[in-house]
């Protein structure tokens, strides 16, 4: 690491009272408020943040009210049916993360009599709880003093100490880790690690420039003092995604559509879908395969193309709503209601179920 990096962490651990008391008293004022923070019980905690990865805190709140409401506890979750659990995670993505809860609950019924275990050795052997959850749940539920260091704590660690290296390699999340762990307090340390965190989320932004006048700490900020702060954290160039083309079927027939159930393994596995092939298909070549899966179609009309991004995969759709003459003895044929009300379709398919109201046709096509 830089002998700046070296330099800025003797300062800041010189005035660290100076620095926690910053944090906790803004964290203090201007903490946005989140009912999980409301009432931090281990399950609470533990749920937003399995919610939360991936997905803005605007779109989880609902969800998590939705969700306790239904499994108020780990009991409630570990007996959860698991069709109705994916309907209630439904919108949210990432489905092996709501697989991996119901699996760590049935787990923590059998052998923690329901509950989470208080300390960051125990929660990181449970599945699908990793080191940042892991310390998340620890200081904030149990007030273990350990670190909780997300994408915004190493953004904000590697603004602070000026850090150049690239933020996503592991020896450099290694070392702004245990900056964040020499400078947490004996008390109140749930409260900092959010604080940092908060910091941010709010101020030193991930998308465009930081907000460098309404930071507690600028006065110990490396990226602030040297005005390199848009430099910083430097990230090598992602991956290009792999493209994918499809062609998505609707299937009609008397205001029931064909939907079917992706195997379990795969991306997506065990969630539904509307059918849909590999490659774009032309009208023509549309209504032979339909005639291919023994349907009779009787109208193909085109809609308009889509596109829905994977981490790693975006999938360019393609899409005909075809009206057939009877619904195929081999594939499941339900109405709209039926599809939203008992079905967790995927969301890449979706918004053609939200569409597919004839009233709304006309902004579809």
């Amino acid at each position: 690491m830089t002998i700046e990096f070296s330099n800025a962490k003797i300062y800041v651990l010189n005035h660290k009272e100076d620095f926690r008391d910053r944090i906790l008293s803004w964290y203090q004022w201007e903490r946005r408020t989140m009912p999980w923070r409301e009432e931090p019980l281990p399950y609470y905690i533990w749920l937003s943040e399995i919610m939360l990865q991936q997905t803005r805190v605007d779109t989880v709140i609902p969800y998590f009210h939705r969700f306790i409401g239904k499994y108020p506890d780990i009991r409630a979750l570990a007996e959860s049916d698991t069709e109705e659990l994916m309907k209630y995670w439904e919108g949210l993505g990432y489905y092996n993360r709501v697989r991996n809860l119901r699996s760590t609950a049935i787990h923590l019924v059998e052998n923690h009599e329901g509950r989470l275990p208080e300390t960051y050795e125990e929660l990181i052997r449970l599945k699908g709880i990793g080191e940042y959850t892991a310390g998340a749940i620890a200081s904030e539920a149990f007030g273990e003093k350990v670190p909780a260091v997300d994408g915004n704590v190493y953004r904000v660690m590697a603004r602070l100490l000026g850090v150049k290296e690239d933020i996503k390699e592991r020896k450099t999340q290694k070392l702004l880790k245990e900056a964040v762990r020499d400078l947490l307090p004996d008390q109140q340390v749930g409260d900092f690690n959010q604080g940092l965190i908060e910091v941010g989320a709010l101020i030193c932004i991930p998308n465009g420039s930081p907000r460098c006048g309404l930071c507690p700490v600028k006065k110990y900020c490396i990226a602030f003092e040297e005005e390199i702060q848009d430099e910083i954290p430097r990230k090598k160039k992602a991956k290009e995604k792999k493209v994918e083309e499809r062609t998505v079927l609707l299937l009609e027939h008397e205001g029931t559509y064909a939907i079917r159930k992706r195997p379990d393994g795969k991306l997506l596995g065990g969630l539904y879908e509307f059918p849909h092939e590999e490659g774009f298909y032309v009208k023509e070549e549309v209504e032979e395969l339909v005639k291919e899966m023994d349907l009779v179609p009787l109208s193909i009309e085109p809609l308009k193309d889509k596109k829905f991004l994977f981490t790693h995969i975006e999938w360019k759709l393609k899409a005909y709503h075809i009206k057939v003459e009877k619904p195929g003895e081999m594939m499941l044929f339900e109405p709209r209601e039926t599809i939203r009300e008992k079905y967790t379709l995927a969301t890449a398919f979706r918004e053609y179920l939200e569409k597919l109201d004839e009233e709304n046709q006309q902004t579809f096509l």
